[in-house]
């Protein structure tokens, strides 16, 4: 084969492979880690640590008895009817206009209650003093129901939705986070992303491999409120986004097999 040739299709080769698979897919069996098969049984991990409520998060209290008109005093005018009826703006700011939120100190204002201290609480405990308070004032049974609003996270860098995000469930994993904020394009490097996550009194940053099928059973497949999702772009990202990458890859493709075929067609005619 002549020479040039030789090199225009080594080159092509490169050009057409420069992403490998093994950094886009997600849940792969990684070499040097168990295998883990299909339909196999996959136990979440073992996490010691309980989300504890911290300054500026916003909770959703409420309360229930026989005897309504009882616990009207210690509600926001409005409220309830604005959880029944989904007002508040719009989804993600419904507990925003509805919840309580803490304090610089790890206070909550409640109607009649005042100040109560939960921050550094779970939700748990958190419900149980303020279900304490509340049994101060009644001799009958008044149930309070106590949760955080929602699990906010912030997603920045490659996601195609970065920002302040909101999932209104109890419980959210990584994937959830993931298509929430826009899955992730070609050119980020999921094999590190970074996640900063807030405990009591500080913060530690972890990183998870979004290839690894061990994922599964990390103690970070599921995301906490207040996590910030960091995902790094690749080097090739220099060159320009996903899009313009595909572009300009396929003009360079697109050169060289006009250069090959008029090498051709000169070898050809001497």
């Amino acid at each position: 084969m002549n020479r040039p040739i030789a090199i225009i299709l080594i080159v092509f080769g490169l050009l057409s492979s420069c992403i490998s698979n093994k950094r886009i897919n997600y849940l792969q069996n990684i070499p040097g880690n168990p295998e883990i098969g299909l339909d196999e049984f996959i136990p979440y991990a073992t996490v010691d640590y309980k989300y504890v409520l911290q300054p500026f998060d916003i909770v959703d209290i409420d309360f229930a008895s026989s005897n309504d008109e009882l616990i009207k005093p210690f509600e926001f005018q409005g409220s309830r009817s604005m959880r029944t009826g989904g007002g508040g703006g719009g989804v993600n700011d419904l507990f925003y206009f509805t919840g309580y939120s803490i304090d610089q100190e790890g206070y909550v204002e409640l109607p009649q209650l005042g100040k109560i201290k939960i921050g550094g609480l779970t939700e748990e405990e958190a419900q149980q003093k303020v279900q304490e308070s509340i049994n101060v004032y009644f001799k009958e049974k008044v149930f309070v129901k106590l949760r955080i609003g929602g699990i906010r996270f912030t997603a920045l860098g490659e996601f195609s939705r970065s920002g302040a995000q909101v999932i209104l469930k109890n419980r959210a994993t990584i994937f959830d986070a993931l298509a929430v904020a826009g899955e992730s394009n070609i050119l980020a490097k999921k094999n590190k992303l970074f996640i900063i996550r807030q405990y009591d009194g500080g913060s530690k940053i972890h990183q998870i491999n979004l290839n690894d099928r061990a994922l599964l059973a990390s103690p970070y497949f599921f995301i906490q409120p207040n996590d910030i999702l960091y995902l790094q772009p690749m080097n090739i990202r220099q060159l320009g986004s996903a899009d313009n990458l595909s572009s300009s890859l396929g003009l360079i493709i697109s050169v060289t097999s006009s250069i090959l075929l008029l090498i051709a067609l000169l070898s050809n005619s001497i």
